[in-house]
């Protein structure tokens, strides 16, 4: 896994039309339902990974743009190096985009939630998390914030087509933590 950088989010309780029993609420790496902090790729302070390099980095965006981040819980994230194509069958290496300069700090301490799997058509930010977003999670074991418990399970998943048909892949892996801002 690779370190791909960090997000601050809104969490969302589960929707009330998701009929996902044990699932309180959604960590997924897409905004589909947990709202990003911000618009923010139109301030192009993001990493290769569409993520960033910093907690500092997030909390100068919000005091430069009056955003506010009451209530916003901050994310780190890592990133399986291959992706999933399921038109292929096959996992094919991946790198981040290239005009955006990556340099992630790790976490002094985090905790590691569970593993999500999003889509990424366009190559370059998460566009979709099928477990959530399409309730793929109802028909695989996942925890109380809809992410699967292991990486090898992600894999398997993926691999055996429980994801197959549900948003335009490919499809990358995610550890998903939940950090401090300090």
């Amino acid at each position: 896994m690779i370190d791909a950088g960090y997000m601050a989010r809104a969490i969302s309780a589960k929707p009330e039309d998701l009929d996902l029993p044990g699932v309180d609420d959604i960590y997924s790496l897409s905004s589909c339902i947990s709202d990003y902090f911000a618009d923010y790729i139109n301030f192009w302070a993001h990493n290769g990974y569409w993520l960033f390099d910093s907690p500092k980095i997030i909390l100068d965006l919000a005091s430069t743009h009056a955003i506010n981040l009451n209530g916003a819980k901050l994310f780190f994230y890592q990133v399986y190096e291959f992706e999933w194509s399921e038109q292929d069958r096959a996992w094919r290496e991946f790198t981040p985009e290239s005009s955006f300069p990556t340099s992630v700090v790790a976490p002094h301490k985090c905790h590691l939630e569970g593993f999500d799997v999003a889509t990424f058509s366009n190559g370059n930010s998460a566009e979709c998390s099928p477990l959530s977003c399409n309730g793929l999670a109802a028909d695989m074991p996942v925890n109380t914030h809809c992410l699967i418990s292991s990486f090898d399970n992600a894999k398997r998943f993926l691999e055996e087509g429980k994801f197959n048909n549900s948003e335009p892949g490919p499809f990358r892996i995610f550890a998903v933590y939940s950090t401090e801002w300090s």
